[in-house]
C-alpha cells in the first residue's frame, strides 16, 4: 500500500507546492501592473507605496500557506522520519514567524488581537 500512496503523494506535495509559488509570482506580477497604472494614474505615491505592500503581502501570505502545505504534505506521507520531522518543524516556525510579521506589517495588530 505504501508503494502506491508514496508517489501519489509526492506529486500532490509538488504540485501544491508549485501552487504556492505561482500565487506569490502571480501577486507580485498583478501587484507591479497595479503600481504602475496607479504611477501612470498620477495617484499620490504613499498611498501607491501603501496599497502595494498590502497586496503583496497578502499574495506573499497565501503563498507561505501553500508551502507549508506542501511541506507537511511531503513530510507526513513521503519521508517520514526524526530528521525530516525535526526539519519540517524548524520550516513551520520559520514560516510562522515569516507569517506573523506580515500580519503584523500589513494590519498593525497581531492576529489574536482585536480589530481597531
Amino acid at each position: 500500500m505504501s508503494e502506491i500512496i508514496k508517489p501519489i503523494a509526492e506529486w500532490f506535495a509538488a504540485i501544491v507546492e508549485a501552487l504556492g509559488v505561482c500565487i506569490i509570482t502571480a501577486f507580485a506580477l498583478h501587484t507591479l501592473i497595479f503600481a504602475a497604472i496607479r504611477l501612470l494614474k498620477q495617484d499620490k505615491t504613499e498611498t501607491i507605496f501603501s496599497k502595494v505592500r498590502q497586496r503583496l503581502g497578502r499574495g506573499i501570505l497565501l503563498g507561505l500557506e501553500f508551502l507549508v502545505a506542501a511541506d507537511i504534505i511531503h513530510t507526513v506521507a513521503v519521508e517520514l522520519t526524526f530528521k525530516t520531522v525535526g526539519t519540517l518543524a524548524i520550516i513551520v516556525l520559520i514560516r510562522t514567524f515569516l507569517s506573523f510579521t506580515l500580519e503584523v506589517e500589513l494590519t498593525g495588530r497581531w492576529p489574536w488581537q482585536e480589530k481597531r
